[in-house]
């Protein structure tokens, strides 16, 4: 009888060991110095947005509840991977546990497809709010925010769960060095005995389905908001609605533009993208939205920027 190529054998090491940067070995302490300084802001940043929209009743909106699930998110995204690379950059120590680099990929990919969903329901927000703001509290009710964000969080981790599976049964009877800074999928997918075709046609098909599926209505909302707003007679009413969307496309470029540009090195340009180049533009698609997001959400929407003010100068 032939052995599933997805047998979980023993041959699989117990420990797997990140090398961090290829070819960069030398500027490790430095990129752990800008490491530190990223995810302490992420961590305060994204914390202190929380804090802000729980305590103050007036941010009990539709839009403000996504950004609360979004900041968690990004917290949970870059604490997944941040204190693993702060301990290869600081003291070379890679080795992490089997278990443990497959738990820490799946938080990363089921984090990064709640995000996009997100990004999602947040366009959909901005699309009621200019288009039909008569009947805004009518659809976008308290239920309806519940049902989105119970739906967008559930569509990350079943989608990602079949992927994580296939991954974990792979046989890994060789080398168990991954050449990269975190537990990438492709990096340690590499490293497999067996056939890796199934796992990588999951992964590129729920990635194009749930990005394309994104993207599309992101798209479609936006040019619905766009004509909204040129049809309004009023400048100041154009510029008053376009503001409002500012802060959302910020964060939109700052996740889809270096996301889609991984993707892309990842499965089409490899082979002439530098190996460093490749690792430094994941670990920056994981770490520097969660350290921007609340920036550009501080300082574009004034209701954020007025209690953060506010707090600040209660403490100071």
């Amino acid at each position: 009888m032939l052995e599933s190529p997805y047998n979980h054998t023993m041959e699989n090491p117990a420990t797997f060991f990140l090398v961090g940067i290829p070819g960069l070995l030398s500027s490790h302490l430095w990129m752990a110095v800008s490491l530190s300084v990223m995810y302490t802001m992420a961590f305060l940043g994204n914390t202190l947005l929380m804090s802000i929209i729980c305590m103050d009743s007036t941010l009990h909106e539709p839009m403000y509840c996504f950004l609360c699930i979004l900041a968690a998110v990004d917290i949970v995204m870059a604490s997944s991977v941040v204190p693993k690379m702060l301990s290869i950059f600081c003291s070379g120590n890679g080795s992490i546990s089997f278990h443990a680099c497959f738990a820490q990929m799946y938080f990363v990919h089921a984090a990064t497809a709640i995000e996009t969903g997100l990004l999602l329901a947040m366009a959909f927000d901005r699309y009621v709010a200019i288009c039909k703001p008569l009947h805004y509290k009518r659809i976008l009710t308290p239920k309806v925010v519940l049902v989105i964000s119970v739906s967008t969080v559930s569509r990350g981790i079943i989608s990602m769960t079949p992927l994580s599976w296939m991954l974990s049964h792979l046989p890994f009877c060789g080398s168990n060095v991954v050449s990269h800074s975190y537990c990438e999928l492709m990096a340690v997918a590499k490293l497999a005995c067996a056939s890796r075709m199934p796992s990588r046609l999951y992964s590129l098909t729920v990635t194009s389905i749930i990005v394309g599926f994104d993207v599309a209505f992101v798209a479609a909302s936006y040019i619905l908001i766009l004509r909204a707003v040129f049809n309004l007679s009023s400048k100041i009413a154009q510029r008053k609605a376009l503001s409002t969307c500012g802060s959302h496309v910020g964060v939109m470029a700052l996740y889809y533009f270096p996301g889609l540009a991984s993707i892309y090195v990842a499965w089409v340009a490899q082979d002439t993208v530098p190996l460093h180049s490749q690792v430094l533009l994941a670990d920056l698609y994981l770490i520097l939205p969660p350290t921007l997001n609340p920036i550009i959400y501080g300082i574009r929407t004034k209701q954020i920027r007025k209690k953060v003010w506010n707090l600040l100068m209660f403490f100071f």
